[in-house]
């Protein structure tokens, strides 16, 4: 039994009482994932499962048996850091930055699920084939994912900004007053 993470082949523990969060952590040393409430309430641990979003401290690693788990540390290329990543840091999308990972991969596996036609709770057309990504609904949709922070507005900015918007390409300039010399 093994489960591909982050393209790496890897036996799964014998001890089938192992979740996805602490084979990440505990058993392969990837630390970007994070502990939050270990209860499957916060998101800080969410990883994606065949490009699906999970909660990784409820599911068994034994679940993942033969599937690919990527996690925050096998988004980037090399040096170059998934366009999400980089929004988030060009839209403030993080301050203390511990749910962040979870964050991230959360909008990534919920742009795979709009882009499928997945309705949410806001949904307005439920037989839609199209979905539009509103603020509401982008943020709806990433209500399972908590910053204690505040940092909720670059959050949303930041995945509107990779997945939705005409301007993703282009850098956030916050507006700012100008200043008398």
């Amino acid at each position: 039994m093994s489960v591909i993470v982050n393209g790496l082949n890897v036996p799964l523990p014998a001890d089938p009482r192992v979740s996805v969060l602490d084979l990440l952590r505990e058993h392969l040393r990837l630390t970007g994932t994070k502990k939050g409430c270990n209860q499957g309430a916060c998101g800080a641990c969410t990883v994606l499962l065949d490009g699906e979003r999970i909660i990784s401290c409820l599911t068994l690693a034994v679940q993942a048996d033969g599937r690919s788990i990527t996690t925050i540390e096998g988004l980037a290329d090399g040096d170059h850091l998934h366009p999400l990543q980089q929004a988030f840091v060009d839209r403030d999308g993080f301050q203390c930055g511990y749910c962040t990972p979870g964050q991230i991969c959360s909008a990534i596996g919920m742009a795979a699920e709009l882009e499928r036609g997945l309705p949410s709770h806001v949904t307005v057309d439920l037989a839609a084939t199209s979905i539009s990504a509103s603020r509401q609904e982008l943020a709806e949709r990433m209500s399972g994912n908590l910053c204690r922070c505040g940092a909720h507005n670059g959050i949303i900015d930041a995945i509107d900004a990779t997945f939705f918007s005409k301007e993703a390409a282009q850098p956030y300039q916050p507006d700012l007053p100008e200043v008398a010399a």
